[in-house]
C-alpha cells in the first residue's frame, strides 16, 4: 500500500481540536463502497495523499474544479454555491476558496435527505478500493479537506476532527454559531493543486 504523505496546514479559524464530538463519523474498519468510480482504476497507480495549502488569493480557472462541479452536478444531491472568493488569512496563509480550489455544494443537515445525501458522498469520497487504497476516490480526484456540520477532515486523516468554529476552547459546542460558519448548510469541499488543475487519475481517464 503506498504511504500515506499527511502535511496538515494550519488553517487558521479551521483548527482542529482532538476531541470525539465530531458530528460526522466514519466506519473504524472501512470497506469498498458499492458504485465508487474508483474502481475503474484500480490498475492505474494512485496519488499519495497529501495537502497543498493557499497562499494568496488566485483568480484563474480550474478545469479540474469546473470538472469536480460537474460530476458533483450529474451524480449527487444538493446545488453548487460558488468556488472562488479572495479569503486571506495572513501573510502567505489563505483559504482554498483564495486558489479557486474550494468548492461549496449545498446541502443542508436539517434537511434528512440532504443529510443523508452528505453522508453517502462523504463515504464515498473516503473509501479504501477492492485494493486496499484508503480514501481511493479522493486520492484520485485531488479531495484534500471536507468540512460539513462542525467537522473536518483533511487529507490522510482517518476520521473527521470537530470544527473550531463551533466548539469553545474546552472542547463545549457553542450555543450558536451561524449556519454557514458551522457549514451546516453546504458541504466544503477542497482540492489538491493536481486535482484542480484536471491533473490527476480521476480526470485524465
Amino acid at each position: 500500500m503506498r504511504r500515506l504523505t499527511v502535511i496538515l496546514a494550519c488553517l487558521g479559524t479551521a483548527a482542529l481540536t482532538a476531541s470525539a464530538s465530531a458530528r460526522v463519523d466514519l466506519p473504524s474498519d472501512p470497506a469498498p463502497v458499492s458504485g465508487n468510480p474508483a474502481e475503474a482504476l484500480v490498475d492505474t497507480p494512485i496519488e499519495d495523499s497529501e495537502y497543498d495549502p493557499a497562499t494568496r488569493c488566485v483568480l484563474t480557472p480550474r478545469p479540474g474544479v469546473k470538472a469536480m462541479v460537474a460530476w458533483l452536478q450529474e451524480t449527487q444531491r444538493g446545488e453548487y454555491w460558488g468556488a472562488y472568493r479572495c479569503e486571506r488569512w495572513g501573510k502567505g496563509s489563505a483559504s482554498l476558496h483564495a486558489e479557486g480550489r474550494a468548492i461549496d455544494w449545498h446541502l443542508d443537515v436539517a434537511d434528512p435527505e440532504d443529510k443523508a445525501a452528505a453522508t453517502r458522498l462523504i463515504r464515498l469520497l473516503l473509501a479504501p478500493d477492492s485494493a486496499g487504497e484508503p480514501q481511493a476516490l479522493a486520492r484520485r480526484m485531488g479531495v484534500e479537506e471536507l468540512i460539513w456540520d462542525c467537522s473536518y477532515w483533511a487529507a490522510g486523516m482517518t476520521e473527521f476532527k470537530d470544527y473550531s468554529p463551533c466548539f469553545g476552547r474546552d472542547g463545549t459546542p457553542r450555543k450558536r454559531v451561524d449556519v454557514t460558519t458551522a457549514h451546516r448548510n453546504h458541504m466544503h469541499i477542497g482540492m489538491t493543486k493536481a486535482g484542480a488543475m484536471g491533473r490527476t487519475s480521476f480526470w485524465r481517464r
